[in-house]
């Protein structure tokens, strides 16, 4: 089984905001050599999640993860995402599909929070 890896976004017209989700796969990848990692936009930017799908599919992803790049569980994590991957994985009935949470509360945020603001 060939696992991928979607990290998926809201995308926006900003271009330095779409490129920062890159930068977040680069370290992704570096920390996990053996998963494929692909990036995409929920939306106004490409490559669009069907985009990122089709890029896992092509490289030989038979098992997809997608992780909403989000913090909370608001409605694009609970619902758009995963309803436009349920869609989409229609095309491809032999690769399992999985959304996450999106990154929501976790100790490791907190630490993140407190190194930005200099506290620690």
């Amino acid at each position: 089984m060939s696992q991928a890896l979607l990290i998926v976004d809201h995308g926006s017209r900003r271009e330095e905001a779409n490129q920062m989700l890159e930068e977040v796969a680069r370290t992704v990848r570096r920390l996990c050599p053996n998963v494929m990692v692909h990036i995409a936009h929920m939306e106004l930017a490409e490559p669009s999640i069907r985009q990122g799908i089709e890029t896992c599919v092509q490289d030989g992803a038979t098992d997809i993860v997608v992780h909403p790049y989000m913090l909370s569980p608001g409605r694009h994590a609970t619902q758009d995402i995963p309803q436009m991957v349920q869609e989409i994985a229609t095309r491809f009935p032999d690769i399992r599909f999985r959304v996450t949470d999106p990154l929501g509360l976790h100790d490791k945020i907190g630490e993140v929070i407190l190194e930005r603001a200099g506290l620690v």
